[in-house]
């Protein structure tokens, strides 16, 4: 069967899309977060958890109080995108959120439907005067800081659980101020 040629050999794989790079600049952080205190200081909170963990949406909604263990600072997520179970490492501040939280009787963490976040969130930034800043934004975001903070890349990827470095890179949006500063 050597003699025969693969058709789709010569058919090039198409590129993937410009990913996008917004972060929040200048106050956005204080005005997105004020906002949604008063809108509902549950949302503020939810916002805060995707910026301090770089958890996706649905993962955040989807927490359940049996999975998140505040004494190791930890909330396992068992249904992920790629599909496999990741534990995530909680941020103090983020700790700190989950335990002021009151428990709800269904053992979900957030009263807040997919639906109803979506609607507030995109309500709350647009009362904050803030320009094409999405949801999961808040991914990106979470996920440039930890390497701010100065995570390698294989920590950062057990965090977030991207597993191919090239998507994690789309990822990661590092100021050049910042590399200025760790330059010296």
């Amino acid at each position: 069967m050597e003699a025969l040629t693969n058709p789709v050999e010569l058919v090039r794989k198409p590129r993937l899309p410009q990913g996008r790079d917004r972060r929040l600049v200048g106050d956005e952080e204080t005005r997105l977060l004020d906002t949604c205190q008063a809108m509902n200081p549950e949302l503020a909170s939810i916002v805060v958890v995707a910026t301090e963990t770089a958890m996706r949406q649905g993962e955040i909604m989807g927490m359940t109080w049996d999975k998140v263990d505040l004494k190791r600072q930890t909330v396992t997520l068992e249904d992920t995108k790629n599909g496999e179970k990741r534990i995530v490492p909680l941020t103090t501040k983020a700790t700190q959120i989950l335990r002021d939280l009151p428990r709800n009787l269904d053992g979900k963490v957030w009263t807040y439907t997919q639906e109803g976040l979506r609607a507030s969130y995109i309500k709350a930034v647009k009362k904050a005067g803030i320009e094409g800043l999405t949801f999961h934004d808040l991914r990106h975001e979470g996920t440039s800081r930890f390497f701010e903070k100065g995570l390698g890349l294989m920590q950062v990827s057990a965090i977030t659980g991207h597993k191919d470095m090239q998507m994690l890179k789309r990822y990661t949006h590092l100021k050049p101020e910042d590399l200025v500063k760790l330059l010296g």
